[in-house]
């Protein structure tokens, strides 16, 4: 699979059926391995190694928006029932583009995190939601505050 922009972690895969499989270490089952799966995996591993706990991670769950079924890839829990996170995967060929971020600020108005994150596994894009003023503000970098959330 295709190097990404994260830490180098070592995964535990199989082959059945010339297909490849990765295991969730959150699921605690192989999965297929396709192009956004290896993103996703390495989002869970780096979340994980920032010290988020197993338990505060949630992986592609169900959801209703706008009256139809949506399944996120990953929300770090927070305090009080709250999401800290919301991660949005895309497979390393799909670019960050204007419609990518819509479908994550969709999924938003629904789930109510206090920060986003949108990677294709090459380029990350991090935003803290302001509540008060009905807006969003990039940031750099991983937003830290999410470990103590």
């Amino acid at each position: 699979m295709q190097v990404l922009a994260f830490p180098t972690f070592s995964f535990t895969t199989k082959s059945s059926e010339k297909k490849r499989f990765i295991l969730d270490p959150i699921r605690k089952k192989f999965v297929l391995l396709t192009p956004e799966e290896w993103v996703r995996q390495h989002v869970i591993q780096d979340l994980m190694d920032k010290g988020i706990s197993k338990t505060r991670l949630s992986i592609e769950k169900k959801f209703e928006v706008m009256g139809k079924q949506k399944r996120f890839d990953v929300v770090v829990a927070g305090a009080n029932a709250s999401i800290a996170l919301l991660v949005e995967c895309k497979a390393p060929e799909v670019p960050i583009t204007q419609l990518t971020f819509d479908q994550i600020a969709r999924y938003q108005l629904v789930l109510k995190a206090d920060y986003l994150m949108l990677t294709n596994g090459l380029q990350h894009i991090y935003c803290q939601i302001d509540y008060e003023r009905q807006a969003y503000h990039f940031v750099p970098n991983f937003p830290s505050k999410v470990l103590a959330l």
